[in-house]
């Protein structure tokens, strides 16, 4: 099978301007078809700090000629660009021994417009290179860069700990070690412009010169674009990518996983392409020459819209498990160093009546319990807080006591056959309080009776 052998010439041009994207070119895209429906790829580079602008003819095709590789020398003369330019043509075939010796000419000359030549051979190495299957003409994904699972200076575990110092009762510094899964999850980061103009009879009615950026969640299935959170954590962060070492990062998490991207890189330009022209998709109203107002749905074509840049990067999502006696605190993020976003916060939910917005939550030492404020007491022997789940409790006249066990429990009943009245009232609140409330009212009627 030859290469790219089911493709026409503008599957081609649309190809090449992925390929030639991926080497680091900038700002490809394909120029405005001319009235022979051609369509070049143009393009710039950087080289030693000089910025070059490059004209390339995209030929899919057995052989390509001299009179290819002439024509696009006039084009190069004639493109409008303010600085250095040059040239290339791309083809699946072979060029001729005379357009091989044409472009060397240049070459060799010092012509101010050099034409670089990229024949089927040259595109199997480009292929290695950047990703690209030759035989179905798509781009695969090549990324091993990640933003960074934990932050170095305070270690994988410094989440949990922070998460967990405003638990009353609950000793952050002698937190056992928390089980830690990450898995790296696939986004990409593209960047695309749309520039349309829509005309009639009464000349321009509308137009479009709009760039857009949007982070992408990739992995399998319909892509989904990340809520402004995430876009933040990866935008503001991309700069501090690392490598993806699973070896290493095995050796800091109990369990590593790589999410695989879900399509092509080709299959998210073309949604990413099919996004942005329903998004700039619109009605207009205008006014003709006839005077009657009339209204036209403006579409920008594909050709309208330049996928600039499509980056990809991994994001760890974090689950961090807390393992206090007999209750387990999940405790999720996804993961730039020092900056996260947070999932789930199992930390801060009550165990028993899983309230996630209370103004405190207390560590409860008898059972290893989180809890809200209406399911944690005060244990009455040791005067440290038990929760409603596991504390023993018995009332007491008026009063119901808390312990953490029975012999608590029987060591206050021993306490309690032995104390004064008003003591055992001092621990009975509403029967002090019914007590305040009867002697005031006899001194009331002591004062009105007149007795003194």
């Amino acid at each position: 099978m030859a290469i790219l052998d089911d493709f026409s010439g503008f599957e081609f041009e649309d190809l090449m301007e992925d390929v030639f994207r991926n080497l680091g070119y900038e700002n490809v895209h394909q120029a405005r078809k001319t009235a022979d429906e051609g369509r070049d790829i143009l393009m710039e580079e950087v080289v030693d700090g000089t910025r070059r602008g490059v004209v390339v003819e995209c030929k899919h095709t057995g052989s390509v000629g001299r009179p290819v590789v002439q024509k696009l020398h006039s084009a190069i003369a004639t493109y409008d660009y303010d600085g250095p330019k040059r040239g290339i043509v791309v083809t699946t075939g072979q060029f001729s021994a005379p357009a091989e010796e044409y472009a060397t000419r240049l070459r060799q000359n010092g012509d101010p417009y050099p034409i670089e030549l990229i024949d089927g051979t040259d595109l199997r190495d480009i292929a290695d290179e950047v990703g690209l299957d030759l035989y179905n003409g798509r781009i695969e994904i090549l990324c091993n860069e990640t933003l960074r699972p934990f932050d170095p200076a305070s270690g994988v575990g410094a989440p949990v700990r922070e998460a967990a110092r405003d638990i009353q009762n609950l000793d952050t510094d002698a937190l056992p070690e928390p089980h830690k899964l990450v898995d790296f999850q696939p986004y990409l980061t593209i960047s695309a412009r749309t520039d349309a103009v829509f005309e009639t009879s009464v000349g321009v009615i509308h137009r479009i010169n709009e760039s857009n950026r949007f982070v992408v969640h990739a992995t399998r299935g319909e892509p989904s674009v990340a809520d402004s959170r995430l876009t933040d954590l990866i935008t503001n962060n991309s700069q501090q990518a690392v490598e993806l070492d699973t070896d290493r990062f095995s050796t800091m998490f109990d369990a590593v996983d790589v999410a695989r991207y879900g399509q092509t890189e080709t299959d998210y330009k073309e949604w990413a392409v099919s996004r942005l022209q329903r998004h700039h998709t619109s009605t207009v109203t205008y006014t003709g020459d006839n005077n009657v107002t009339y209204e036209k749905t403006c579409e920008p074509k594909q050709s309208d819209i330049s996928i600039q840049a499509i980056s990809p990067l991994y994001v760890p999502r974090v689950r961090q498990t807390l393992q206090l006696q007999q209750y387990s605190y999940p405790y999720s993020y996804y993961a730039a160093g020092p900056s996260r976003i947070a999932i789930e916060d199992g930390i801060h939910r009550c165990v028993h009546c899983e309230k996630e917005d209370a103004k405190s939550y207390t560590y409860c030492e008898n059972c290893g319990s989180i809890n809200c404020s209406s399911h944690i007491k005060t244990e009455r022997i040791e005067g440290t807080p038990v929760c409603t789940g596991c504390a023993v409790t018995e009332r007491f006249v008026l009063k119901t006591k808390y312990f953490y066990d029975e012999a608590n429990l029987e060591e206050f009943r021993t306490e309690y056959e032995q104390m004064a009245f008003h003591e055992k009232a001092m621990e009975n609140t509403p029967l002090v309080g019914g007590l305040l409330l009867s002697i005031v009212l006899l001194l009331g009627l002591i004062l009105t009776s007149g007795v003194v």
